[in-house]
């Protein structure tokens, strides 16, 4: 393995100084450099940075994050780099990569004239993966993730509101992080919503101010649940956005296979749940995974496919019921076997696999 004697240095310094930020670039340096050689040992380092990184902070090293005058809450929190991998369609993939490379090479861009914000704007429904995109983002780039904390900038002194957003556009840029804006509609709504009164409107026109402030560098990333009630003039401020839908079939396999079989095998059965699943978010199919996962090895035994999909079946978007793990009766195999049969045209041999079951006993369901 080679890493550079400068950056074992630096990784010493900044360690005993406990400075969170250094520590962890220079670590994802070193992992990035050994991962030619060992990608297991740069996917260890990587994983313990994401997951061990805060606590760093017990040590003394505490950033000076702006707070709200009144209440002296933070602003703004750092959060850590996600660990669940990103699914994205092929559309949304291109819009995230193409911000990425925009980003990584701004500073050429500029040289030709073609500098504009780099600000990207996420809408879509809950749990479709709009704060992971934001992780993900900073982890690839390198830099600390800072999420904005509405229940403190919105101050019930409607004039301090404005103040407060003042004081994040004025830090961000100062520590070369990305600013997410999470539930952006909160501070955005339509200016010309008469319901609203005039204080929150200046509220609108303090973020657009503020986003026009930052210079070509700084990074800003909008999520909404809700892209109806945003005021134009702040589409208009994000160049980059990604419109994210409920996960289509291909999506929903690859989450199955991921987070209930780990990546390993189970192809077929992962096509059944992700058929069966249409309408479920992401969140939710990752919810039933790790409830499952979670029962398996509270009665160490193997996960109980057949109480999956009887949990699937019961949920809906945003109310994921997870599996019992208990074994099904005879009547509820019966049941799923059809089902799947019928309107999936799940073949006996996968079914018999699926619920754990002999293929004559899948005969048997089916004829009668």
């Amino acid at each position: 393995m080679q890493v550079e004697q400068t950056d074992i240095i630096a990784l010493i310094e900044a360690s005993l100084e406990a400075n969170y930020s250094d520590v962890r670039a220079i670590s994802n340096r070193i992992a990035k450099s050994i991962s030619v050689q060992d990608v297991e040992f740069a996917k260890k380092i990587k994983s313990i940075l994401r997951r061990k990184g805060v606590p760093l902070r017990s040590s003394g090293y505490m950033e000076n994050l702006p707070v709200d005058a009144k209440s002296r809450m933070a602003l703004v929190e750092e959060h850590q780099w996600p660990v669940s991998p990103l699914f994205l369609n092929k559309d949304a993939k291109c819009v995230f990569d193409t911000f990425i490379t925009d980003i990584v090479n701004i500073d050429r861009l500029i040289s030709h004239g073609l500098a504009g914000r780099l600000n990207m704007l996420l809408s879509g429904p809950p749990g479709t993966g709009k704060t992971l995109i934001a992780g993900h983002l900073a982890a690839q780039l390198n830099r600390p993730l800072y999420v904005v904390r509405l229940d403190s900038v919105i101050s019930s002194m409607l004039g301090d509101t404005a103040k407060n957003l003042r004081q994040i556009f004025e830090y961000v840029p100062t520590k070369n992080g990305i600013l997410f804006l999470d539930e952006v509609d909160a501070v955005a709504k339509l200016r010309d919503d008469n319901h609203e009164v005039g204080e929150l409107k200046r509220v609108v026109n303090t973020l657009i101010q503020g986003l026009d402030s930052l210079d070509d560098h700084t990074i800003v990333i909008a999520a909404t649940n809700h892209s109806g009630l945003l005021d134009p003039a702040i589409w208009r401020r994000f160049p980059y956005k990604i419109k994210f839908n409920l996960p289509e079939l291909e999506i929903r396999s690859e989450l199955w296979h991921h987070f209930l079989f780990m990546d390993n095998g189970n192809e077929q059965t992962a096509k059944v749940l992700a058929e069966l699943s249409e309408g479920l978010s992401g969140a939710d199919i990752e919810s039933i995974s790790i409830g499952a996962r979670r029962k398996s090895i509270l009665l160490n035994c193997e996960i109980n496919i057949g109480s999956v999909i009887k949990a699937v079946i019961s949920s809906s978007p945003g109310n994921a019921e997870l599996p019992s793990g208990a074994e099904l009766d005879n009547a509820e195999k019966k049941d799923i076997a059809c089902m799947l049969n019928s309107k999936h045209g799940v073949s006996k041999v996968d079914l018999a696999k699926i619920l754990a079951v002999s293929r004559q006993t899948i005969a048997s369901y089916l004829k009668e």
